[in-house]
């Protein structure tokens, strides 16, 4: 697979500064092949996947819900500019367990001399693991309200069953007051 020579510079230069890179990364050229990875990509696929990676489709390795329709690699070339989109779920393809994985992308265009686009720098944060633990978190406040709310009507109604309750035995206590004294038979 031939390389744009300016894509090729930013492999070499970025190559310097990519281990500073702790999530997963790949780079794409215009037709969203994969040209370069760093090993946190590579581990998030099974093997199956993984081997042969470079000039496979993006789309073809890691099934994002934007891919088809909205890119961030072709955001990032449309707007000119760093793209970053929260909470985007997908998965990664020829898993076996399928299972849904939640990230947060970031696009970087990469140009040329002349400010033509030739590829684009994709990172992915993994965070199923925190959106599972905010989807328990909210799920457990959602039930603590609800348990509130429980408890909230049942000290109401008891607490009208009390008003009931010392009311009848007021008027319980003048009927007695009012026996002993005479006034009713």
């Amino acid at each position: 697979m031939e390389l744009h020579p300016s894509l090729q510079i930013f492999l070499e230069q970025f190559k310097q500064i990519a281990p500073a890179i702790v999530d997963s990364y790949f780079v794409v050229d215009t037709e969203r092949r994969i040209v370069d990875f760093n090993r946190p990509f590579f581990t998030m696929l099974p093997r199956s996947v993984a081997r042969g990676l470079k000039g496979k489709k993006c789309y073809e390795v890691i099934e994002l819900n934007i891919c088809r329709q909205d890119c961030i690699a072709q955001q990032c070339w449309q707007s000119g500019r760093h793209i970053r989109l929260d909470e985007i779920s997908g998965k990664v393809i020829g898993d076996a367990e399928e299972k849904e994985m939640r990230f947060i992308l970031s696009a970087v265009p990469i140009t040329d001399g002349s400010g033509n686009h030739v590829g684009a720098l994709e990172i992915q944060r993994n965070v199923t693991d925190e959106a599972v633990v905010q989807v328990k978190y909210q799920e457990m406040l959602e039930t603590e309200a609800r348990e509130r709310e429980r408890l909230a009507s049942q000290i109401r109604t008891r607490t009208k069953e009390l008003l009931e309750t010392n009311q009848l035995l007021l008027k319980t206590q003048k009927e007695l007051m009012d026996y002993k004294k005479g006034l009713t038979v």
